[in-house]
């Protein structure tokens, strides 16, 4: 008996440091398929705007409003893959704004091509209205219960006695 637990006591420790290799492994894996993914989709972003620009440039020769706000939601993507490469984190902000922002490309167009008022104007406005106020309830949310965001290679702690506050920039 006394054998047996010497031999466990003594295969614990292999134990542990192999689910601790398993453990780092499997950290990286995830690590490296966020990068992986977040280059390929900036890329694509990148690519697709940069088509649109030149479809603007060469075909049509003039940029329409629905061209412009194409290229702001671009620009968001593209902020919101950059912001996730340095802190880590993925602003639900500008998911949101981004959602405006498609919203009211497809009331433009709406407008441009019916030219008459219908309901479904009605709902597209209503679901910007409400995507604005989620804006304002993440904001609020963040403020009042702010998660501290720090660059992901720092490890600079908060001074003594300092409530973690979040500023205008915040990614909330």
């Amino acid at each position: 008996m006394k054998n047996q637990e010497d031999n466990m006591s003594k295969s614990r420790p292999k134990i542990e440091k192999f689910e601790a290799l398993l453990d780092r492994l499997g950290n990286l894996a995830v690590e490296s398929f966020h990068y992986i993914a977040l280059f390929i989709i900036g890329c694509m972003v990148i690519w697709s705007a940069g088509h649109t620009v030149i479809d603007i440039l060469t075909v049509k020769q003039f940029a329409t409003i629905d061209d412009i706000l194409l290229l702001f939601i671009y620009l968001e993507l593209g902020a919101m893959v950059g912001i996730y490469f340095k802190t880590n984190h993925m602003p639900v902000r500008f998911l949101i704004y981004i959602a405006i922002t498609a919203l009211t490309r497809l009331l433009i167009a709406d407008i441009q091509h019916t030219h008459k008022a219908s309901m479904d104007l009605v709902i597209i406005t209503g679901s910007i209205l409400i995507l604005a106020f989620a804006i304002l309830v993440v904001r609020y949310a963040s403020w009042t219960y702010p998660s501290v965001i720090r660059d992901k290679h720092s490890e600079k702690p908060l001074p003594l006695g300092k409530t973690p506050r979040p500023e205008d920039d915040e990614l909330a």
